[in-house]
C-alpha cells in the first residue's frame, strides 16, 4: 500500500465531507431518502413541526450525519486505496466542492452577523 500525502488526506477529507453533506441534507439526493423516512408532527414550545424519521436502519443512515460521514469515508478512503487514479478524479471535484461549501458557510454566517449588528446599531 502506497503512502498517502498529507494533500491527498485533506483532499479526502473535504471530499468526504462533501459527500455525507449530499447524501444527508442535500434537496437533490431528497428521493433516495425518501421512501427510508416518514413525517411525523411533534408539539414544541414554539407550536407543531414537522420532523423527518427514519423508518428503518438504512433510513437512519441516511439521516444520520456521523453515520453517513463514517461510510462516505469508507467508500472514498477504500476506493482511492484500491484504484487511486480513477477515484482521484471523483475525489478532487467532491474536495473542492466541499471546501467551497466550507467557505461558504463561513461567509454567509458572518453577513448574517453584520446584518443583525447593522440592525442592531439602527434602534441605538
Amino acid at each position: 500500500m502506497e503512502d498517502i500525502s498529507w494533500m491527498t488526506y485533506i483532499m479526502l477529507i473535504l471530499a468526504s465531507y462533501r459527500l455525507t453533506h449530499l447524501i444527508v441534507f442535500d434537496k437533490i439526493t431528497e428521493f433516495i431518502r425518501r421512501p427510508f423516512v416518514k413525517k411525523v408532527k411533534v408539539e414544541t414550545d414554539d407550536g407543531v413541526e414537522t420532523k423527518e424519521v427514519p423508518t428503518s436502519m438504512f433510513g437512519y443512515l441516511l439521516k444520520c450525519y456521523w453515520c453517513a460521514g463514517v461510510w462516505s469515508a469508507f467508500l472514498l478512503g477504500g476506493a482511492y486505496l484500491l484504484f487511486p487514479r480513477i477515484t482521484y478524479v471523483v475525489i478532487l471535484i467532491f474536495s473542492i466542492a466541499g471546501g467551497q461549501s466550507i467557505i461558504e458557510t463561513f461567509v454567509g454566517v458572518n453577513i448574517k452577523k453584520v446584518d443583525y449588528y447593522a440592525a442592531l446599531k439602527k434602534k441605538d
